[in-house]
Formats: structure tokens, sequence, C-alpha cells
């Protein structure tokens, strides 16, 4: 007589501490980068602000120059204490540091949850003793431990400078909590699209939206800002007789919005959302029929929200006009920039110009980076299986990513002359600062060449294009007064630029830089025709 078999059944959340330690494995490095980098935005504009304002003279100015620029605070935030370190770093860094957590929780959900879905990755988990609620658990346990870990980062990071501990904590509890409301956004969005795209559209916009009623509440009456997470996060009033039960409400929305994420989870199939994705035509455009047709078809959405941003940013730039002096107090922009630079207002707006470029780079590294997720998503392969080349469809792409940056580039630039010329009653600054920005587009290209060279020949680092992004942004912010030797500072091709408009167009080291550039696609293209191709 043979004994009945016994089929193991997993409950709703077997296999959650297996799945979550695979999760901070396969997340350690990312983590990191995230954590660090946005504990810097708070620490670093402590430490820029004792450098650059070392007289209660000087902060007393700045405070009156930002409490009254409405500009700054649709930026930044309600203006509180302005006339301490403390509170402008508060009031410089917690809205974008914010942010930052947000899309980091967007990440983590994303690429656990909708993402292993589309891939099918999840199939093959769930083929083993997993339970329904175990990944999109493992998703929840480390993006609220990874935020747990970034507000104590910058808690103690403020701590460790000096500042306050009460409003370094409400600081750090205000990013954390930031971070657990957009996770859990992220979370519900993953169970509502059919595609990862689809979920980071969602969650980015509701960051976006978020930002904005932030912004339109703290300009006029504050009542808007109740409706922002990021507001409520500001409500906390670091250095400014700390208020708590703001984080109370960002926990109860995150809950609230996890079991909303839960419920749906139930009501939907596997691989799919809870909005089904609409048929596509029976034939493709004609369009579609080209690589560069491809290639816009697949980044033009990123290409999109770039654009307006980067334009919206270069306008913000262009509101503070001819008031830079009031702005600046002592600041020695030719210090920072490490040349002579003569007028105050054109010195800061070759800088803003500069910031705005390396900014800009951003998005050409996104884009490049499209070009491998391609590859290992497994579309690159039937279409390199037929007639296409790999060098066309690599230039298709490459034309978006150069292309783009361009219009990126132009577009802040254009955006910033918009808004000062308003405000100075001088239209011609719309050219002039367009034709500053895109002075800098050729060193934007190195960084998207970069992108391309190492998708070529080491593509399992593909992603380490962000470690030269923030090499540059070290050299722009630190490098003159830190006095790196020339050689270091060379290496950054933004500091091959001339400084327009504060100094003359020079255009042999644009040229040159253009060249560097063409020269780093071109290795890549070479380097990606010798290699296999590779999916996950």
């Amino acid at each position: 007589m043979t004994a009945p078999s016994r089929t193991r059944t997993a409950g709703a959340f077997t296999g959650t501490g297996v799945l979550t330690r695979f999760a901070l494995r396969r997340e350690r490095f990312p983590l990191v980068a995230w954590i660090v980098g946005d504990t810097l935005v708070y620490w670093s504009q402590a430490v820029a602000l004792d450098a650059a304002y070392p007289n209660q003279s000087d902060l007393d100015a700045l405070a009156r120059s930002m409490s009254g620029n409405a500009a700054m605070i649709a930026m930044a935030g309600p203006p509180r204490v302005l006339d301490t370190v403390a509170g402008q770093v508060a009031f410089q860094s917690s809205a974008f540091g914010m942010a930052v957590a947000g899309l980091m929780s967007m990440f983590l959900i994303g690429r656990h949850t909708r993402a292993n879905e589309e891939t099918g990755r999840d199939e093959l988990i769930r083929s083993g003793v997993v339970g329904r609620y175990a990944p999109p658990t493992a998703a929840a346990l480390v993006t609220v431990g990874a935020n747990l870990l970034l507000g104590a980062a910058i808690t103690l990071s403020l701590i460790s400078y000096g500042l306050p501990v009460a409003g370094s904590l409400a600081l750090g509890v205000g990013a954390t909590c930031a971070g657990w409301v957009f996770g859990a956004i992220a979370l519900l969005a993953a169970q509502v699209s059919a595609s990862t795209r689809a979920c980071y559209a969602i969650t980015g916009t509701a960051l976006a939206v978020s930002y904005l009623l932030r912004a339109v509440g703290d300009v006029g009456n504050g009542v808007l800002s109740w409706f922002s997470p990021l507001g409520w996060g500001q409500a906390m009033r670091p250095y400014d007789g700390e208020i708590w039960w703001p984080a109370g409400l960002s926990v109860l929305v995150a809950i609230g919005i996890g079991v909303a994420a839960a419920r749906v989870l139930d009501r939907r199939d596997f691989g799919a959302g809870l909005i089904a994705p609409r048929p596509g035509p029976a034939r493709a455009a004609e369009s579609l029929h080209g690589t560069v047709g491809l290639a816009w078809r697949l980044q033009r959405g990123l290409l999109f929200g770039w654009a307006v941003g980067m334009f919206l940013g270069g306008m913000s730039f262009g509101t503070i006009g001819d008031d830079v002096d009031d702005l600046l107090g002592d600041i020695d922009l030719d210090q920072i920039l490490g040349q002579n630079m003569g007028s105050m207002v054109d010195a800061f707006y070759a800088m803003a110009v500069a910031i705005l470029a390396i900014i800009a780079s951003a998005y050409t590294i996104s884009a490049g980076l499209r070009l491998r997720s391609e590859e290992m998503s497994g579309h690159a392969e039937p279409l390199l299986s037929t007639g296409l080349g790999r060098v066309r469809w690599t230039v298709g792409h490459l034309v978006l990513v150069l292309g783009g940056s361009a219009v990126v580039v132009a577009l802040s630039g254009f955006g910033m002359g918009v808004t000062y010329g308003l405000i100075t009653g001088d239209p011609a600054q719309m050219v002039t600062l367009t034709g500053a920005a895109l002075t800098y587009l050729p060193a934007v290209w190195v960084l998207g060449g970069v992108t391309l060279l190492l998708f070529g020949f080491a593509p399992l680092i593909n992603s380490a294009a962000w470690l030269v992004m923030a090499f540059c942004v070290v050299v722009l912010m630190f490098g003159a007064t830190l006095k790196f030797p020339g050689w270091l500072m060379s290496l950054s091709p933004f500091d091959n630029i001339p400084l327009v408009p504060a100094t003359a167009f020079d255009p042999v080291p644009v040229l040159l830089t253009s060249a560097v550039a063409l020269l780093l696609c071109a290795a890549g293209i070479f380097g990606f025709r010798r290699r296999d191709l590779q999916t996950n």
C-alpha cells in the first residue's frame, strides 16, 4: 500500500525572508549610493553655508533676500529661521532630499515587483514555495528599512556637524516618511499598471504633483501644502519649534495606501494590472520602420519629461534677475569658479548654466542606458537577428541621446532667458542664455559617450557613468575652492568649456570636446560589435 503523497502548500507570506535577503543583496550597491548621495544633499549644504556665510550679518542679508523671493520659496519651501545655518539647511535641502527619498523608494518597489513580473523572473520565483504576498512584502520591507537608514544617516550627519539634535531628527524623519509614502504609492501603482514604465510614470507623476502642490501652497496661504507628502515633512518645522504629528500623518497614509495595494493584488491576475493595456494597432506606423523611429517611440516619454523639467528649472533661475548681489551676499564666485569673472550677474548665470548642463547630462546618461536595458530585456535580440545591423540599431538610439540632449540643454537656457528677459526687460537674454547653455552641449555629449563606451566594452558596469557625472559635479562645485590640481580639474569636460556669458566664447575647447564625445561614441559602437549579446 502506497502512502498518500504530501503536497507542500505556501502561506501568503511564505518565502518573504528569503526574498528580502535576496533583494538586499541585489540592491546593496545602489542602496549605498542612494543613501550616501541623499545624505550629502543635507550635509554639504551645512558645510557650504558655513564657508560662504561666515558672519551673522551675511546670514541676515541672505535671509532677507530669500524670505521675500517667491521663486525661491516655490522651489525650496516655507522660509523659517533663515538667519541661521540650520534654518538654511532645512530650507534649501528638505524638499529636494525628500524627493530623492521618494525616487529611491519608487525604483526599489518597481524593480522588485512589477519589473520582476514583466521580465518573467517572478514566475520563476513563484514556481518554488513562495506565497502570493511574499514578493511585494519583501520589496516593502527593503524600502522601509532603506528609508529608515536614510533618515538615520541624515540625522547623524547633521548632529555630528553641530546642528541642533531635534531639528536634525525632524529632517531625517521627514525624509524617511516621504520615502515611505511614495514607496506605498509605487506599490499601488505596481498593482494598477501592467508595465514597469507605467508604474514609474504613475509614481513620478504623484511626486511631481506633490512638489507642485507644495510650491503653490508655500507661496500662497499654505493650504495646498497640506495635500502634499512633501509639505508634511516641512510642516514638522525643523529647527523652529519642531512638531511631530505630521510624521504620524505620513505613516497613516503610507499604511492606508499599502493596504489598498494588497486589496488590488487580490483582484488581479498574475502578470496583469488592474488597468488592462490597450491593444496596439494592427500595423506599425510608418515611423516605426526605421531605427530612429523605434528609438523615438521608446524614449519620447523620457525626453518629454526632461524637456519640461529643465525648462521649468531654467525659468526658476531666471526669476532671480539682477538681484544676484543681494542673494549671494559676500560669496566670491570668482573663487568658486577659479576665474576672474567680472560682472557678478554674468558670473552667476554662467554658474547657473553650468549647473543646468550637468543636471541635463543625467538625461543623456539615462537615454544611453536604454541600450543596455533593451539588450538585457531581450528586446534587442530579435531585432538584431534580422537584417538590422548592430551599428544601425545603436546609431538609432544615439540620435535620440545626442539630439535629445541638445533639446534639453537648449530649453534649460531658453527657460532661464525667458524669465530673466521678462524681469529685466531685456528679451535678448533669451538668445544669450540659450546660446550659453548650448556651449556646454559637447560636455554633456561626453558623458553620453562614456555611457556608450561602457555599454560597448564593459556592459556589466554600464551604470558607472553616474560616477563620472558625480565627479563632474564635485569638480564644478568644489574644485577651485578645495584647490584641486589642474590636471584633475581638466578631466571634467565641463571644466574645459568657456564660462559664457561671463567670458567670451572660445570655439577651440568646444570643438575639441565635441571631438572627444564623438570618439567615445564611435569606440562604444566598435566595442558593441565585437562582444556577445547578454540577456536576463
